[in-house]
Formats: C-alpha cells, structure tokens, sequence
C-alpha cells in the first residue's frame, strides 16, 4: 500500500560511456536492484543511455539512433514489470536540419527545424510507458554546438509528492528553482555528468553544494544523480529540504541508494513567512517606508 506524502526514491550511479549496450544492461541491473529496495521511482544520470556528446564520442556522424530506441524498450519493459516510474538520462532525436514546408500549409514559407538533438530526460511510468520528457533547458557553450535546448518544464505526481525534472547546467539558473517553487513542486530528480575527468576541478567544490542551496532556499528534497566514470569529481546524494545531504553514493563506483520523501517530516526553514514577499519583489520584510532621517541618512554615523 501507498503511503500519501511518502515516496521511496531510488538515486543511481555508474560508469557512463560510448556503449549503449553496456549501459542498458547496467541501468537494467540497477532498476533490478532498486525494484528489491521497495523503491517506487529510479533516478538515473545525464544521458545514462545514450553516452554524452562530446565526451563518451565525438558526434552524432553515424550514431546507432535504432540501437538506442531497441534499448530504450527494453528499458520500458522492465520498467512495467518491476512497476516502477524511472527517470531515464539519453539523447532525443529530432528532425534532421532542412528547410521544410507546413504540410497543411504549401504556401508558408519554409521553417528552418532544429535538428540537433535533446538532451533528455525520459519520465517512464510503471505501466512501462514514456509519459513525458524533459529537455535541457540550459545548455552550455559546448552543448549548443551540437545540442537543442528545452523549452519547457516537466511536472508529475507520485503518492501525493509533485516532483519536477532538471539537469546538470540548469543548477545555474535559480530562476528554474523559484518557478518550480511557485508550482508547488517538493522532489526535484536532477541528472548530471561531470565526469571521464581528469583531476578534480570547481565542480567538486560547487555543484553539490549549489544543489544544497537550492533545496534550502524553495524547500525541496533533491534527488542528484551523476556519473561514476572515472574522475568523476562528487558523487549522486539525496538532499533534504533544509538542505542538508542525507546520504551519498562512494565517488567513482557505481551502486544505488533508496532514500524517502516524507512531507510530514518538518524541516528547519527561516524563510518561512518571508519567502514569498522576496518572490512578489518586495525585497525586505520590514516596512514600505522608514521615516526616521537616522535611517535615511547612510553617510554619518
């Protein structure tokens, strides 16, 4: 039996690469491994399927997008027979890029399509379905070369906890966590690759700990997955709304983690009462218009 507010979420990592074969089988290990924990959702990394652009290889020239869908079934299917909702990292295709005319329309000018690719996050539901797609919003400089961002946000509810998708670049934008605030979101699912590096870099020291920030400030849980493949600078972790991390994964091997959304629980959040006067742009709690000359004078002491 479902518990109202409660959501068991199941947070993984592992090595990413080129292999789409290598990484269908581990993502079905893993939701294998996630369905015995009594998890009731399966959060992945970014582009946990189909490998990541630019670093698993080096275009899309020849890629194996038939592969990727047979992959992509068998992945649905075992989601529909463990019954679980699986947040699934790949590469969306798009329209190749061409001119193309409105095929009710002959007349219209022609529309230049996208082309590019999504990067995406897949929203499989336990019938074994993709009931929705997020596409990344934010790409970076190097994204944008051979990616297509997103345009819009991705909302879902499972057992009375409404939960959002984001990934990696969008952390950079708190824009995006203040409109899901606004929304009434309480999980976010987050996928990231930061990894197949070198030595450590700023992301050690600052995607984390962002991502902590960001579920302090609106009063979400997060569940952050990221790649293991050696170096990867942090590890996946599940964050609680006052921002602390409640458990991580060990930094560069793969393994899952089942941690619980519980609304009931309360949570340390000075906000409180304060947070929607900042959102409305009123940018101080205290009052319209100080008249004290004290207050207004800001050169003496």
């Amino acid at each position: 039996m479902k518990t109202i507010g409660k959501l068991k979420v199941a947070t993984c990592q592992f090595a990413v690469g080129h292999s789409i074969t290598r990484n269908g089988r581990r993502i079905c290990e893993l939701l294998r491994k996630a369905g015995k924990a009594g998890a009731d959702i399966v959060h992945f990394p970014e582009c946990a399927l189909s490998g990541y652009i630019g670093t698993d290889f080096p275009s899309f020239d020849g890629y194996d997008w038939e592969l990727l869908k047979e992959e992509s079934l068998k992945i649905m299917a075992l989601a529909g027979k463990l019954r679980l909702w699986v947040v699934l990292g790949s590469t969306h295709r798009l329209t190749p890029d061409r001119d193309v005319r409105g095929q009710t329309e002959p007349n219209k000018p022609a529309t230049r399509m996208a082309g590019k690719p999504h990067n995406s996050l897949y929203l499989i539901s336990p019938a074994g379905k993709i009931v929705d797609r997020y596409d990344k919003r934010f790409c970076t400089r190097q994204d944008l070369c051979r990616l297509t961002p997103g345009d819009h946000f991705v909302f879902f509810t499972i057992n009375g906890v409404k939960c959002s998708l984001l990934i990696c670049f969008d952390l950079r934008f708190p824009e995006l966590y203040r409109e899901l605030y606004k929304q009434g979101v309480n999980c976010v699912f987050q996928s990231f690759y930061n990894a197949r590096q070198n030595e450590p870099s700023v992301h050690t020291h600052i995607m984390r700990q962002t991502m902590q920030c960001h579920a302090a400030t609106n009063y979400f849980w997060v569940s952050m997955s990221n790649s293991s493949g050696y170096y990867s600078p942090y590890s996946s972790c599940f964050i609680q709304p006052d921002g602390v991390i409640v458990k991580q994964l060990k930094q560069n091997k793969a393994g899952v983690m089942v941690n619980t959304v519980d609304l009931n629980k309360k949570f340390y959040d000075p906000m409180v009462g304060f947070r929607e006067l900042a959102i409305s742009g009123k940018l101080t709690n205290g009052p319209k218009i100080i008249r004290d000359p004290r207050s207004r004078n800001t050169t003496s002491l």
